[in-house]
């Protein structure tokens, strides 16, 4: 068995002792501080050589404001004192109306009568016993009182209670015949060797300790990424791999980028205040007043409703990242012929109740392919090689229906513990309504798919609040796939 230096030392402090000691008179004899003493004691007690037993210790002290009341007597017995014939609260002191009108009420000592006090019956009889003041003369000679006047006392501020533990302890049997090894002065260890004991050659006759390679040590806690965070990397890396370029947003939008720009109209429930954070003031439409135009015309031609700019400029959180899309279909692929793939991560706002499974503030992968050629196979493609390289082998798409693509799909993937098809995204073809206003192109490919949700899968998480959970230990102990 192998023992640290102050072990031994604690053994030899103990060897012969019949009683059980105080670690302050071990730490004494083994010329250690007390701190250093208690953990090699506490060690050795795993060991089953030493015996530590702890007895809890409670020491009551009066604070300053109790020391006066010591002094000068507590408040609402001067006051019950005063006003045995009677006496208006403005004569009062401080001390007496700040602090003994509220107790002395409280005990049924005191009745007010037109802005003055009068003592009661019950009253005169407390002051008689005055048992606070005799209870606080036992209090500063070390004395215990009732557990209830302790609390009433301690709530007062009147009173602080001290707890510590002390320690005793004994060796046991086997921790007898160990510490008959080093009855007697200990070598001193050296754990360190120094540049002075190089010089000198001291080290040469120096008492070196082990090194112990198997001693338990902590995993020492640094700093890692969330784990959202390394996730929202690897799809940013995925992509720009795809040769995609990465798209930028702001999360303040206006209801003309984040629905009019994408065609969708303006009663459309996804516009109540049920499902969308409304902020206060006004978004300006853009400059281009032929753009605006041109949705307007989209809008009131295909929906066959006059279109309201007053309802376009209503500020929001945007409730997904398309609005980006449409945003990035006008500035950079406006007059543009040659094919550009673009994507983007961002977090978006829904205006709904939280679960396990919905957040009202959540992660978006974004992604659009500007290509006269494109089909809607080509679509299919980019998102299957994309779920693999996410490393999801089946991949299923379901015809689904969404207001700005046509045709539309969701995207499926086999989750194999759950022996189930998950949904983890949508997707589609932009309306020729969307993208002709923006860019004058078409087809343009899009897709809108959780960040959260494969994550949830790869890690066997259940609940969705896990990620956002200020829990240290959630964050250290998981591991992206």
């Amino acid at each position: 068995m192998e023992l640290h230096q102050y072990e031994k030392m604690i053994l030899a402090a103990l060897a012969g002792e019949k009683e059980p000691l105080a670690i302050e008179e071990v730490a004494r004899k083994a010329n250690l501080n007390k701190d250093a003493a208690m953990k090699a004691a506490m060690w050795l007690g795993e060991k089953k050589l030493v015996i530590i037993e702890a007895k809890e210790e409670k020491t009551l002290e009066l604070t300053e404001e109790g020391l006066q009341c010591l002094k000068e007597g507590f408040p609402e017995i001067t006051l019950v004192k005063r006003a045995k014939e009677g006496i208006e609260i403005g004569k009062l002191s401080e001390r007496e109306k700040s602090i003994g009108i509220q107790w002395a009420k409280k005990k049924g000592w005191i009745r007010i009568d037109g802005g003055k006090v009068f003592a009661t019956k019950e009253g005169e009889e407390g002051i008689r016993k005055d048992e606070l003041r005799a209870l606080f003369a036992k209090i500063s000679e070390g004395k215990t009182i009732p557990q209830e006047i302790e609390g009433e006392l301690t709530r007062r501020g009147l009173l602080s209670v001290n707890e510590t533990n002390s320690y005793r302890m004994a060796l046991t049997e086997e921790g007898m015949q160990k510490a008959q090894e080093f009855k007697g002065t200990i070598e001193q260890e050296t754990n360190q060797i120094t540049r002075k004991m190089l010089l000198d050659g001291s080290w040469k006759g120096a008492h070196l300790r082990e090194y112990n390679i198997s001693a338990p040590s902590e995993e020492p806690l640094i700093g890692k990424r969330h784990i959202i965070a390394k996730l929202a990397k690897k799809i940013s890396g995925i992509f720009t791999e795809m040769g995609f370029e990465e798209m930028e947003g702001g999360m303040i939008e206006s209801s003309f980028w984040n629905f009019d720009a994408l065609f969708q109209p303006q009663d459309h429930p996804a516009r109540d205040l049920a499902d969308t954070f409304y902020l206060e003031g006004d978004s300006p439409l853009p400059k281009d007043s032929e753009l605006v135009k041109r949705v307007k015309r989209s809008h009131q031609k295909g929906w066959k409703y006059s279109w309201q700019k007053k309802e376009a400029e209503k500020a929001i959180l945007r409730t997904h990242t398309t609005c980006v899309s449409a945003r990035t279909l006008y500035e950079k692929c406006t007059g543009k012929k040659e094919g550009r793939k673009f994507f983007s991560i961002g977090k978006v706002f829904r205006n709904e109740a939280t679960d396990y499974k919905h957040l009202a503030e959540f992660f978006q992968v974004e992604g659009i392919v500007m290509w006269e050629d494109a089909t809607f196979s080509h679509l299919m493609g980019f998102l299957t090689e994309f779920y693999k390289k996410m490393g999801f082998e089946k991949i299923r798409f379901v015809p689904s229906f969404f207001p700005y693509t046509e045709p539309s799909l969701e995207v499926h993937v086999w989750h194999e513990p759950k022996k189930c098809w998950m949904e983890l995204g949508g997707a589609g073809i932009f309306r020729p309504e969307v993208s002709i206003p923006l860019c004058g192109r078409y087809p343009v490919l899009a897709w809108g798919l959780s960040l959260e949700r494969p994550l949830m899968l790869s890690l066997g998480i259940e609940d969705i609040r896990s990620f956002y959970k200020n829990n240290a230990g959630f964050l250290r102990s998981s591991k992206m796939p």
